[in-house]
């Protein structure tokens, strides 16, 4: 088998790996916002409840999280597709990270600029909407460039429940032609061509946004 083969193999999974991120996204990006500030304005017992649904998804395992979504579930009755489950699984767990990210960078931001906006008369809704969260987006933004990467590269778990992604299909290609070295070698550049990219789009905004948030001349 030739190195195009196995490249024109592993490709036909490169649309499931783009499309379990995409949709991971779809969970992940509202769950860090919500729970991130939540935990960022709540105090005591619902501070308490906030941070154990974050634990939850952001300490558990992956794996076993798909495989309980996936294998345990309809042993209640409850059926959900491969694609929602490797999303939700993964898209959840990233969330949970991201919700951390946005907590600490609301937290570090001047408390002047909450008074000055109470100075104001503005309502805590529109201070955090229109003065705290864009300033913290702007330094949360390496760190979920991170998240994302870290997301493209767990996606290689969903072969464990159907989904043909990448690296269900180096391992099909393996299993027929029982070249295992040059074939998961393949997989492991078809990755980094993947994450390499961003990875260097994130370096490229970590050096325009100082630890002092703010950023630097000419951007």
């Amino acid at each position: 088998m030739t190195t195009l083969d196995i490249w024109l193999g592993i490709l036909q999974g490169c649309r499931v790996t783009a499309s379990v991120t995409l949709y991971a996204l779809l969970f992940a990006v509202p769950f860090g916002l919500a729970f991130g500030i939540a935990q960022y304005l709540t105090t005591g017992l619902l501070r308490f409840l906030v941070t154990c649904v974050i634990e939850f998804w952001r300490s558990s395992a992956v794996i076993i999280l798909l495989f309980v979504f996936y294998y345990a579930l309809p042993v209640v009755g409850v059926t959900l597709s491969a694609m929602t489950v490797a999303a939700m699984v993964l898209g959840l767990n990233t969330g949970g990270y991201a919700s951390q990210a946005v907590r600490a960078g609301l937290q570090t931001l001047d408390h002047g600029q909450k008074e000055a906006g109470q100075a104001l008369g503005l309502s805590r809704t529109a201070i955090l909407v229109l003065i705290e969260l864009p300033q913290a987006l702007l330094v949360m933004s390496p760190t979920f460039i991170n998240l994302l990467i870290q997301l493209i590269k767990a996606t290689s778990l969903v072969s464990l429940i159907t989904l043909t992604d990448m690296t269900f299909r180096a391992k099909e290609i393996s299993q027929v032609h029982y070249e295992p070295v040059p074939i998961y070698l393949s997989l492991l550049l078809a990755y980094f061509v993947l994450c390499y990219p961003i990875t260097l789009f994130g370096r490229w905004v970590a050096q325009r946004v100082t630890p002092g948030r703010e950023v630097r001349r000419g951007v």
